[in-house]
């Protein structure tokens, strides 16, 4: 039989350092924190495994309990509980029983414990603990449907954080409660705290991901609490260490009183913490953060009842924490779509060149949450805010550069430019617009240590001022080792500043159209970069869509777009602005950013239709057509209002497919300024289809247009089948047997 191993906090594997840390078996450290016993069972309830303090807290020796019934060590009723728990599988769920058989002179005679049951492999785990103090809150249904109400309540992440250390703070009484933010590489933030006013604050604090390896953030993802009630504590060994039917350390993931790293322990000891507890905040299945309670005035160990109300809390906070995330995200894009509204108005009011008028504009900087800002056009180069020389700006350009129209970022320039180290201070990130062939538009982020210094806080110096060279592990050795970690690295760009840059980046191609003396090649980097290469895919949602440019290789008015909305809706808008070249293009171009912006405040289609019309009069002095429709795949149904374009079909699967308008009542062509749009709501039966195009499929010369309408619709029905994709291309092909000089836009949805 395998013998206990080495003394320590982990006798199951050797000792490791700072440098093999990462790689420590933390979840098999063979041994446990003292506040309770430990004692793993076979199938017929014999111990197999035993802490070693089983002798002082239940007066059999460690050695004699081995191979003895489990109610040998604790009586007959604390073993048949068990044994019923057991066999229901209702492991996860605690006990709170008397030790009443327990010998007198044993450390646990006639104590009340909680009893924690789990699986390990083939071993059930019994885990006695007296119970904790009783807390100084009232733990009760009420308190803590009261505590929720309160998290509830919370608006953004940050409220919700700042509310959520209060809470866990006054149901487990620590001194200090922090909550934790993972970033997409793992390093983390302290974005809130609730702590005794003695003491400094660790708000912005900043770790690197190696505090927390890999390993403990799955341990954390799988047991989302871990109390050290002591971090001076003795560590009590398994015995034996070894499980001798797999010769393997026992699994103790899932283990209240497993034994803790001793890196961390000397990193606890090292801020004069007495005691620790954490909570994890997952989201998605994932380890989006942590609360972290530390307590400096000596050993804390909460009640089973308090621990339990913390993690529900924790896990309520969870789910806030996503819904907060995405709300905070829709509220970010809305108002940076807002921003981009604002900037473009300004633009289309002055007769300044564009790339100038834009660079002097107050909301650029702010728009993208950048410092300084570059443009590139006719040779030359302007600036605003902190930036680089123009040659550094020019190779930024260059190194970002790989399409003729878009949107090009990263957050690690020096990564594409490594000599550009010495400009990080002002360019460690960038965001590029193309324009076209040579015009574009550039925002820069420093790095992120320029932007965060927790250390430089008067108090936290004087935190660092006792440390002596002796010291390995401390918070400001942490925010250092991140700093270093981060250095050269910006702030990551967010989806929706990208999406404003982009959206800005449109609008003023759109200005430049009407100016440049490059128009037509202009107009068609524009077109290309406003017709979507590839379908976007949205849950509960199947969609097609085809584009095919005019035979006569004019520039044309089609456009479609497809974007979600909340709540899992999405707008999908399909429009023909009249005529052909580079006013086309240009008139396309704004009223596709005009109705996006009307659908993403939240307008229903009738009323994005009626605004687009007058804004189409009064500023683009253009007509069009458009259709206009909200999908919700969990309703089933469209919401559809109609602007001069041809009606939609519905084509419905079968023996024999058909097809028939949608009779979406038509409002008059947009850019008239007269008559108002209605939205219908139009049902998708299961299986069917939406199809949705322009007039350029079927309106030729010498025919009647209502006739050729009539022959696409019987084609449609009759070539319907699963493949979208497929379907849409066989009714290009009916297209090309007509002789058309327009462009052609088809687009088909279905609901999964």
């Amino acid at each position: 039989m395998s013998q206990p191993g080495a003394t320590g906090h982990t006798p199951a594997y050797a000792p490791v350092d700072l440098d093999t840390c990462e790689a420590e078996p933390i979840h098999i450290p063979g041994a446990i924190q003292p506040h309770g016993v430990l004692v793993a069972l076979d199938d017929d309830l014999r111990v197999v495994m035993a802490s070693t303090n089983v002798g002082e807290q239940l007066g059999i020796p460690v050695e004699e309990s081995i191979g003895r019934p489990f109610a040998e060590l604790v009586g007959t009723g604390v073993s048949e509980a068990v044994a019923e728990r057991a066999a229901l599988e209702l492991t996860g769920e605690p006990l709170v029983l008397p030790l009443s058989d327990i010998p007198p002179s044993a450390g646990f005679a006639d104590i009340t414990a909680d009893v924690r049951l789990h699986r390990s492999g083939s071993r059930l785990v019994v885990e006695l603990e007296p119970l904790g103090r009783i807390s100084t809150f009232p733990l009760t249904y009420q308190s803590t449907r009261a505590a929720m109400a309160r998290l509830a309540t919370a608006g953004s992440v940050a409220e919700l954080a700042d509310q959520l250390a209060k809470e866990i703070r006054t149901v487990l009484g620590f001194d200090r409660v922090m909550v934790y933010r993972f970033d997409e590489d793992w390093n983390g933030e302290v974005i809130a705290e609730d702590r005794r006013s003695d003491l400094n604050s660790f708000a912005g604090l900043h770790y690197p991901a190696s505090d927390i390896p890999a390993q403990a953030r799955r341990l954390y993802t799988i047991n989302w609490t871990r109390l050290i009630a002591d971090v001076h504590y003795e560590p009590v060994a398994l015995h034996p260490v070894l499980d001798p039917e797999t010769d393997a350390p026992l699994d103790l993931s899932f283990s209240t009183l497993r034994s803790v790293s001793p890196i961390h322990v000397e990193y606890l000891g090292n801020m004069g913490v007495g005691a620790s507890m954490s909570l994890s905040l997952v989201r998605d299945d994932e380890l989006w953060g942590l609360v972290a309670c530390h307590h400096y005035s000596g050993p804390h160990r909460p009640s089973h009842d308090a621990r339990a109300a913390a993690e529900f809390l924790g896990q309520v906070a969870s789910q806030l924490f996503s819904e907060r995330v995405t709300s905070d995200a829709r509220e970010a894009r809305l108002a940076t779509q807002m921003m981009v509204g604002s900037v473009s108005r300004r633009l289309t009011a002055t007769t300044d060149h564009p790339l100038q008028a834009v660079l002097a504009d107050p909301a650029l900087l702010e728009l993208v949450g950048a410092t300084g800002a570059a443009s590139f056009s006719e040779g030359v180069v302007r600036t605003c805010g902190d930036v680089p020389d123009d040659a550094t700006l020019r190779r930024i350009s260059t190194a970002l550069s790989g399409a003729e129209a878009g949107v090009t970022r990263t957050d690690r320039l020096g990564d594409l430019l490594p000599d550009l180290a010495g400009v990080a201070h002002v360019a460690a990130g960038a965001l590029r617009i193309a324009l076209a062939t040579d015009r574009w538009l550039l925002w820069l982020r420093p790095e992120l240590p320029q932007v965060v210094d927790w250390g430089g806080d008067p108090t936290n110096k004087l935190l660092a001022a006792t440390e002596n060279g002796s010291v390995r592990l401390s918070p400001r050795k942490s925010f250092e080792k991140w700093r270093q970690l981060v250095r050269g690295r910006s702030d990551a760009w967010q989806p929706w500043e990208v999406e404003a840059a982009e959206d800005l980046g449109k609008s003023i191609t759109g200005l430049l159209l009407a100016r440049s003396q490059e128009q037509v090649a202009v107009a068609e980097s524009l077109r290309r970069s406003v017709v979507l290469d590839q379908v976007p895919r949205f849950a509960g949602l199947d969609l097609a869509a085809s584009y095919r440019p005019a035979s006569t290789y004019q520039l044309g008015g089609d456009w479609w777009d497809s974007f979600e909305l909340d709540n899992g809706r999405v707008a999908i808008v399909v429009g023909d602005a009249a005529g052909h070249g580079v006013s086309a293009v240009s008139a396309m171009t704004q009223m596709r950013t005009a109705v996006r912006a009307y659908l993403l405040e939240g307008h229903p289609p009738a009323a994005c239709l009626d605004r687009l019309d007058h804004i189409s009069s009064t500023l683009f002095a253009h007509v069009a057509t458009a259709v206009v429709a909200i999908a919700d795949p969990a309703t089933r149904t469209l919401e559809i209002a109609n602007a001069g374009h041809p009606q939609p079909l519905i084509v419905t699967p079968g023996g024999a497919p058909s097809s028939r308008e949608a009779d979406v009542p038509v409002r008059p062509l947009l850019g008239v300024d007269f008559g108002r749009a209605t939205t219908l709501s139009v049902p998708l039966p299961p299986g069917a289809a939406m199809l949705l195009y322009t007039d350029g499929l079927i309106e030729r010369r010498g025919t009647d247009l209502a006739d050729q309408a009539r022959r696409f619709s019987a084609h449609a029905g009759h070539t319907y089948g699963p493949d979208l994709d497929a379907w849409l291309r066989g009714l290009m092909e009916f297209s090309d047997t007509q002789t058309g000089d327009d462009d052609t836009t088809l687009l088909a949805l279905r609901f999964s």
